[in-house]
C-alpha cells in the first residue's frame, strides 16, 4: 500500500472569484443545469442553485479524510471524479477493497465507530457482477454500485459482513454494472404476470447494501442508474432510505425509481437511526419527490417491539395520514419489517451505543435463526412477530387506510 498520486487538476474550472467550480460534472448534470427546472426545494420553475451535496450539512455527514483506493478503481473516471470531491482526502492504495487491516477485523475501530464513516471512503472494482431474485421487496436484488453508510443505524446488519467499521465502498465501475444489468433486464422481457414486488415491471432493489441517497453525495452511481432504468420499459429501480438528498430531485426517472423512505415513530428513530434525516422530514419529502417522477412508497422499519410501541405507531401513522397529499395516498404501499438483530451486532452495539440494545436485544421474546449467508440471527418469536405484524396491519386500517401494505416480513 501507498500514496496515490492526485489526477492533473489544470483541466478544472474556475469561478470568477477564483475558486474551484466542480458541481457540473460529478454526477452529470450539466445539461440538467443550464435552465428553469425543479429547485432542490422541489418548486418547479426555480432556477437550480447550489447543490445539497456541498452544503454545510452534507459535509459533517462526509467529511472524507482518507480515501483507500484500489489502484484500477482510483485511476478509472469515476474515481477520479470521487478523488477530485474530496480535495483534501489522502489516498491510499490497497490491495482489494476488502481487505484493508486497518479498518476490517480491527476490534480497536470500535471506539472510532461513527468517525470512520464520517471521515474514510474506500473506492474498488465490483468483480462479480450478480443479480440474483428476491420476491420480497423486488423481484432481484440487483449488483448494487456500492456498500456500507455514512449513517450509523444500530440494527444495520451491512457491519456483520465487514468487521468493526462500515465506511462507504464505491464501486467506481459503473459501466461493467449497467451493462450487466442492461443484459439481465433484456433476458427477462416483458413481466407476463403481476405480483406484490409490482403488476407489471420487473423490480430490482439497487441499494441492498448501502443508502442510495447517501451514495448520490459522493458520485454520480446512482445518477447512472436512475437514467439508466428510465429507459428501460420492462424494469424498474427500487431502493430503502433514510436520508432525504434533493439533489435527486434534479434527476429524471420517468417513473422508473420506486424511492421507498423508512419511517418508525421518532423516539424509536432517535435511540436507533443515528445519522440520519428525521423521520418528519422523510414524509415531508415524498410529495416532492412523486411530483419529480420517483414512485414512492415507504418502508415501516424495523418494527421494534418495546413497551408503549403500538401507541407510537398509531401517531405516526396518523401524522402520515395528516400531512400526505391525495397523489401520494393514490399511489403509496409499504413494506412491514420487524426487528432482525444479530449477536455480533449486539456485543459491537455495546462497545459504542448501549442504549441502544436495551430495545434491540430482547431474549424474552426473541429467538435465534439462521440467515441466508449462514450466520446466527436473533429475530421475535414466531408468535411474538405474527402478533407484532397484526397489530401494525389493525393500525394501518384504522389510521392510514390508504396504505397498501406489500409484504411483511
Amino acid at each position: 500500500m501507498g500514496e496515490h498520486r492526485r489526477p492533473d487538476d489544470s483541466s478544472r474550472s474556475r469561478t470568477a472569484e477564483g475558486h474551484e467550480d466542480r458541481t457540473d460534472t460529478l454526477f452529470g448534470l450539466e445539461d440538467l443545469r443550464s435552465g428553469p427546472i425543479r429547485s432542490p426545494a422541489g418548486s418547479p420553475g426555480s432556477p437550480v442553485g447550489p447543490l445539497f451535496r456541498d452544503s454545510p450539512a452534507a459535509r459533517r455527514l462526509l467529511s472524507v479524510r482518507e480515501i483507500h483506493a484500489e489502484p484500477a478503481a482510483a485511476a478509472s473516471p469515476r474515481g477520479q471524479e470521487i478523488i477530485a470531491r474530496f480535495p483534501r482526502a489522502r489516498i491510499i492504495d490497497v490491495d482489494s477493497h476488502w481487505r484493508i487491516p486497518q479498518l476490517h477485523g480491527n476490534a480497536g475501530n470500535l471506539e472510532r465507530w461513527v468517525r470512520i464513516k464520517s471521515e474514510v471512503l474506500v473506492l474498488g472494482e465490483k468483480k462479480t457482477l450478480a443479480t440474483r431474485p428476491n420476491g420480497r421487496s423486488a423481484d432481484w436484488i440487483a449488483a448494487g454500485p456500492a456498500n456500507g453508510c455514512a449513517m450509523a443505524c444500530a440494527y444495520c446488519y451491512v457491519p456483520r459482513r465487514k468487521g468493526y467499521a462500515n465506511p462507504i465502498t464505491v464501486f467506481t465501475n459503473i459501466e461493467a454494472i449497467i451493462a450487466h444489468l442492461a443484459r439481465h433486464v433484456a433476458r427477462q422481457g416483458p413481466k407476463q404476470e403481476a405480483n406484490q414486488c409490482d403488476p407489471k415491471a420487473w423490480v430490482y432493489d439497487i441499494g441492498e447494501n448501502s443508502d442510495c441517497s447517501v451514495d448520490a453525495l459522493i458520485s454520480g452511481n446512482v445518477a447512472d442508474l436512475v437514467n439508466a432504468f428510465a429507459h428501460w420499459p420492462t424494469a424498474k429501480a427500487s431502493f430503502a432510505t433514510k436520508f432525504v438528498n434533493p439533489d435527486l430531485l434534479l434527476l429524471d426517472p420517468r417513473g422508473r425509481t420506486r424511492i421507498r423512505f423508512s419511517v418508525m415513530p421518532p423516539q424509536d428513530s432517535r435511540l436507533l437511526d443515528l445519522r440520519t434525516s428525521p423521520v418528519q422530514e422523510r414524509i415531508a419529502a415524498a410529495a416532492d419527490f412523486l411530483e419529480a417522477g420517483y414512485e414512492v412508497h415507504f418502508n415501516l422499519s424495523p418494527v421494534v417491539v418495546r413497551p408503549g410501541w403500538e401507541a407510537d405507531w398509531g401517531l405516526l401513522l396518523e401524522h402520515m395520514d395528516d400531512v400526505l397529499p391525495r397523489a401520494v395516498k393514490d399511489q403509496a404501499a409499504a413494506e412491514v419489517i420487524t426487528l432482525t438483530h444479530n449477536r455480533d451486532l449486539h456485543e459491537l452495539n455495546l462497545a459504542w451505543h448501549p442504549r441502544a440494545e436495551d430495545v434491540l436485544w430482547r431474549p424474552d421474546l426473541q429467538q435465534a435463526k439462521r440467515s441466508e449467508n449462514g450466520s446466527w440471527n436473533v429475530r421475535y418469536r414466531t408468535s411474538e412477530k405474527a402478533e407484532a405484524v397484526g397489530s401494525l396491519q389493525r393500525l394501518i386500517a384504522a389510521h392510514a387506510p390508504w396504505l397498501r401494505v406489500r409484504y411483511a416480513f
